[in-house]
């Protein structure tokens, strides 16, 4: 898999922890066992994602608990086949979880966090949702061929600092930056394969829900459109 912009382990679906805390299993079933080399814990240390493998079933599966205020919570119902990449906004309300999904592929998961309760789930990958604010940009229609394979939503570096390296001065814990990746076969190039969008980038505003494309952008989403070689990037 080629160098992306954004970390290796992304994966997807925007959701909240249940309210109910009944409906939540006391700790990990049978079988998963803690790999500690993937815990991921904020940095004030009051919030920690312990990651546990499940090596009994045909294929690998993996289950994500929080460890929060003395207690475990089940972050998500449904296991994943890799491990994840995680990031917690600076307030601490949101995690983001990097899941690869397959070869080359990969999308996000965005959680909110609350000190009692949490909203119901909404069962929508965030990646799937920054594809398709992409399809309404006219960056869209200049993409010599659609994407066919190795469709990858991830992170743009930043978020822990509130992307103060790119020169902005937003609101903290406002934003989160999204970047898409994508393959195709392109007749006529050598190799066929081609990369069809290259680390298109999209804001999505955590307060209101919606994507937009700063003008800090425009001209890097530009070029993000140009077909290129996988060995190009």
């Amino acid at each position: 898999m080629r160098r992306r912009e954004f970390i290796t382990l992304m994966g997807g679906v925007l959701a909240a922890w249940p309210r109910s805390a009944h409906a939540q299993p006391a700790g990990p079933a049978a079988g998963y066992k803690i790999e500690p080399e993937y815990t991921k814990t904020s940095p004030d240390g009051a919030i920690t994602v312990e990651q546990y493998l499940n090596k009994d079933t045909d294929d690998y599966k993996w289950q994500f608990w929080v460890r929060r205020q003395g207690t475990l919570t089940l972050l998500d119902p449904e296991p994943a086949d890799y491990p994840a990449g995680f990031l917690f906004t600076h307030d601490r309300k949101w995690i983001v979880r990097g899941q690869k999904t397959g070869s080359g592929e990969a999308t996000l998961y965005l959680y909110r966090l609350a000190p009692q309760g949490n909203a119901p789930p909404i069962r929508t990958p965030l990646g799937d949702l920054a594809w398709a604010f992409m399809k309404t940009r006219p960056d869209w229609r200049k993409i010599a061929k659609k994407p066919e394979y190795h469709e990858s939503a991830g992170l743009l570096e930043g978020l822990e600092e509130n992307y103060r390296s790119l020169g902005v001065d937003w609101p903290a814990n406002r934003y989160i930056l999204v970047t898409l990746y994508a393959d195709a076969d392109v007749k006529g190039r050598k190799p066929m394969q081609t990369s069809v969008v290259h680390g298109w980038r999209c804001r999505y505003d955590l307060q209101t829900g919606k994507f937009d494309v700063p003008a800090l952008f425009s001209d890097h989403n530009a070029k993000a459109v140009v077909p290129k070689s996988p060995g190009d990037l």
